[in-house]
């Protein structure tokens, strides 16, 4: 027999070792990109997040040549997320587009206000011929690059993340980076010697921050990764419902206490100490209540509840609420809430003029990341100093990019959610069924705190939303082993 004859079986062998060498080197940087985005102050500076774009489109660029070149084979996933994807393609689209000068006839159609405003233009109005929709040109082009980054950062994870052990080196890097930030945050604030990215806090002082500089932004990013571990814990939990013996249940205590699952535990334990040391109110309530929410949808989907699952988010809510918080101060978290009004808050001011803003700009907005230099023309009385953001995601959304540019994002993540929530009811394993858990409380809670934060406005945190969003269609191929 010919010695350069190979078999279907054993050449499809060799094509999937080629696929996975090509792929290993770029898998590694993106896990290195995640690892790194929350260090710099969550990335939220210009340089910083030239970093991240830099990243992602270099290793994108190398992932579509090794396409390209037959290396890297598409992976399922890519394909169930097809529309997803088609979606955000348009959402920055049109990000972009805003930027693009058009015939002052169609301005004055779609955002009379904007017309208005660039008629009161040194140069002119009768001069002018085009017109962006844009107020902030070059803010808008600099928003419109970020979100380029974060959607192919979730074709990437689409592509690079294309087995079950992927998928965990994944978890592994979150809660990695997570304890970290918990454990620097919670030392900072438990020996008074508080720094944040290698220089000392000037705010914040006296609550757990990380090297974020908003105790919010790490309440968010901690809320996120927690609900990915959690998914984690209860995917590795045993299927079996059938009663063990004493010994058995002794032997299987035993088991528990010398295997990883201890770690894991240990190491959300320290994370959710770190979240309550935040003192962010809406972060610890946005945990709590998607933890539980999340946790009543999963056991009304499963048709065969065992006992594992059921001890462990009994334990979970026991453990974390009751033992935890009234350790670590949930008491100080729940007196910031009672103590909370419209009179000590200037969010709900701000919000107020946000909301007058986007009634101005309601159909097409004022551009992608132009809320900061047109804020100050709405804001009123009694709200002063500088505003980049909106305390509230939804309203900053809808203030920058209109109803066209929120239904598109905001189609994304019902997309993706219901596709949760549907695979959450239709799970084929104990490892499915937990990752589909994490990523469905990890986007309710978030979707939560975003009613009185600006968390997907910090480039670490929307990376990671990214990775929430993509779980579900994750779960199409973490068979691949």
């Amino acid at each position: 027999m010919n010695s350069a004859y190979k078999s279907p079986e054993n050449k499809h062998r060799t094509d999937a070792v080629i696929e996975k060498q090509a792929s290993k080197w770029p898998f590694y940087f993106l896990l290195g990109l995640l690892i790194w985005l929350p260090l710099p102050m969550g990335s939220n500076r210009l340089w910083a997040w030239t970093i991240m774009e830099v990243w992602v489109f270099s290793l994108a660029a190398f992932v579509l040549f090794a396409i390209w070149r037959g290396r890297i084979i598409t992976p399922p996933a890519l394909y169930k997320a097809r529309w997803v994807i088609l979606l955000m393609l348009l959402w920055i689209g049109y990000g972009y587009l805003m930027t693009v000068p058009m015939p002052i006839a169609w301005v004055e159609i779609l955002s009379p206000q904007a017309a208005d405003i660039y008629s009161q233009s040194p140069l002119g109005y009768n001069e002018l011929k085009y017109i962006p929709l844009s107020l902030d040109i070059n803010a808008s082009i600099t928003e419109s690059i970020k979100n380029t980054a974060y959607v192919i950062f979730f074709v990437l994870i689409l592509i690079l993340v294309n087995t079950r052990k992927r998928m965990k080196q994944c978890v592994f890097a979150l809660i990695l980076v997570a304890v970290f930030q918990s454990v620097y945050g919670s030392l900072m604030v438990l020996s008074g010697f508080e720094m944040g990215f290698f220089v000392e806090k000037e705010a914040s002082r006296g609550v757990a921050t990380g090297t974020f500089i908003n105790r919010n932004h790490l309440a968010g990013f901690l809320e996120m990764t927690l609900a990915i571990g959690i998914g984690f814990l209860i995917g590795s939990m045993s299927h079996s419902k059938s009663r063990a013996t004493m010994s058995q249940r002794i032997r299987g205590i035993a088991r528990l206490l010398l295997s990883k699952k201890i770690l894991l535990r240990l190491c959300l334990a320290i994370m959710v100490i770190a979240l309550v040391l935040t003192r962010s109110r809406m972060g610890n309530t946005a945990f709590f209540t998607s933890m539980l929410v999340t946790a009543l949808i999963l056991l009304v989907f499963m048709k065969k509840k065992t006992r594992s699952i059921v001890i462990l988010i009994g334990s979970l809510i026991i453990i974390d609420i009751l033992i935890l918080g009234s350790w670590f101060g949930l008491e100080k978290v729940k007196q910031r809430i009672k103590d909370t009004t419209f009179a000590t808050e200037t969010r709900d001011e701000v919000n107020i003029y946000a909301y007058q803003q986007w009634r101005d700009y309601w159909i097409t907005g004022s551009g992608p990341g132009s809320f900061y230099s047109v804020f100050p023309k709405y804001r009123g009385e009694g709200v002063s100093g500088f505003f980049d953001h909106a305390h509230n995601d939804y309203i900053e959304h809808l203030s920058n990019t209109g109803i066209i540019g929120s239904a598109l994002i905001g189609s994304v993540i019902v997309f993706s959610l219901g596709t949760g929530l549907f695979m959450l009811w239709r799970y084929q394993s104990m490892f499915k069924l937990g990752m589909v858990f994490g990523s469905v409380m990890g986007i309710i809670s978030i979707l939560i705190h975003s009613t009185v934060d600006f968390n997907l406005h910090i480039p670490a945190n929307a990376v990671i939303f990214m990775l929430l969003l993509a779980l579900p269609w994750l779960t199409f191929q973490c068979d691949r082993q």
